[in-house]
């Protein structure tokens, strides 16, 4: 195990061969955008291209996204932002807060070009998706991803990288290759042999292999597994045993073999969460109770978009840990829902009458949260002759879903929401216009 093999010795075979038959006939292709959020404000911004460009999460307080330049510099992911103030200065490193409704607008025309090039289309997040090529494939990827780049490139100005494999996991390992080394690949890479099958997983270090996280990758390290090669060659009754059936799976994706499909344990999450940082910080249960209603509703609204329900619901409440000259105090609780439910109604029910049990006054809270948990699908509910549910809810949410959807987000609100107030604006200094979205903040173009 631990083989070693240079970065660029894996460019040695010819990036245009065809995808040899041996294989398989189902190709996947993942399109990845390049550092999206910064790559949105360069589109309407172009005087920030090539200049170090981070932006910010909920109330400026990390950063959630940076640009290449950024990186390079090693300013981390999540940084805190006053923590790192001095290297921002240093470096000129260009803030911007997050504007997620121009985000949000233009991951969608980057998936109607992607869903409009290709026979099937699974969007896996809003910068990446992935496309399923079965019966009609083209006859050379790596031409094909060329074509398929330049399409989002000139309908949105969203660079992208894209990788092409016989499994979504090897797909994921094809982009990464594509990104890394953008000049020898033109953004666009093929694993379409198994000699650089071998070659690809050799270069990945095991803890950037899709699924697995922090704490697997210290068990994998001490059984000397470095590299997703290392991994493909365990035993399958280690996995078994350390990773389930999960491992499992992973392994035969990472020989090429396609097991995930186009739904996967991957893509429906085992828990769903809405947090949020308050600016100012908040004191009173009544405005605490109107932000955790609504981050409820935001997880009944995201259950609902993949079909699930929750059993069990998470809240939590906190003051600043860094500010020490104030007092303390942090908690959290887990509530069992009365049955299984997607529903604002009951989510709220259950969220509020937690944080009532975990409230103390006299604290600044500057921050709670909400999270489902113990998921399953909505359509495979098991009952039992004690659950009640309401025959009323599934119309009624799906009525809000849909006044929402055309209406803006939020239009449509319960009660315990708050019909808003000064509280709930978000601390947002830096934030761009949305150019695509509002008819006041459209681009404007001065001909001389």
């Amino acid at each position: 195990m631990g083989n070693s093999i240079t970065r660029h010795q894996i460019f040695l075979l010819n990036p245009t061969l065809k995808l040899t038959n041996s294989l398989t006939k189902k190709v996947y292709a993942l399109v990845d955008c390049n550092n999206f959020y910064a790559s949105c404000e360069r589109v309407f911004q172009p005087d920030l291209r090539n200049k170090p460009l981070a932006i910010l999460s909920n109330n400026d307080g990390c950063v959630i996204a940076r640009s290449d330049e950024v990186k390079a510099l090693g300013i981390p992911m999540g940084a805190p932002a006053f923590k790192f103030a001095s290297e921002f200065k240093q470096h000129n490193v260009i803030l911007y807060s997050s504007n997620f409704t121009l985000y949000g607008d233009m991951s969608a025309r980057v998936m109607n070009i992607l869903e409009a090039n290709s026979p099937e289309i699974q969007i896996y997040s809003i910068d990446e998706a992935f496309l399923l090529y079965h019966k009609a494939q083209p006859k050379n990827y790596h031409s094909y991803g060329k074509e398929l780049r330049y399409k989002v490139l000139k309908g949105t100005g969203i660079p992208t990288s894209v990788g092409f494999a016989t499994s979504k996991t090897l797909a994921k390992v094809a982009n990464k290759i594509a990104r890394k080394f953008p000049v020898r690949t033109q953004h666009v890479y093929v694993i379409d042999s198994e000699e650089k099958r071998i070659k690809a997983l050799r270069w990945l270090k095991v803890e950037d292999v899709w699924g697995i996280g922090r704490q697997l990758t210290k068990k994998l390290k001490y059984v000397n597994v470095h590299t997703a090669y290392d991994f493909t060659n365990l035993p399958d009754s280690w996995i078994q045993r350390n990773m389930s059936i999960t491992g499992i799976r992973l392994k035969k994706e990472l020989l090429g073999h396609s097991v995930l499909g186009t739904e996967n344990d991957f893509v429906r999450k085992k828990s769903i969460a809405t947090t949020r940082s308050f600016a100012p910080s908040i004191q009173s249960l009544e405005t605490l109770e109107e932000r955790v209603s609504t981050f409820a509703v935001t997880c009944a609204a995201k259950l609902r978009k993949q079909n699930s329900v929750c059993r069990n619901l998470l809240v939590f409440i906190r003051t600043s840990p860094f500010r020490q000259d104030l007092p303390q105090y942090r908690k959290s609780i887990i509530l069992q829902l009365p049955a299984a439910s997607n529903s604002n109604i009951d989510l709220v029910k259950s969220a509020k009458k937690g944080l009532k049990q975990i409230f103390r006054q006299g604290y600044d809270y500057k921050k709670a949260g909400v999270i489902a948990i113990d998921l399953c699908p909505a359509d495979n509910l098991q009952l039992n002759i004690f659950d009640q549910l309401n025959d009323k809810h599934p119309p009624l949410m799906e009525a809000i879903d849909m006044l929402n959807e055309r209406m803006g987000r939020g239009k449509v609100r319960l009660l315990s929401q708050g019909i808003g107030g000064s509280y709930w604006k978000m601390k947002q200094e830096r934030i761009s216009k949305r150019y695509t979205t509002n008819w006041n903040e459209l681009i404007e173009i001065t001909c001389t």
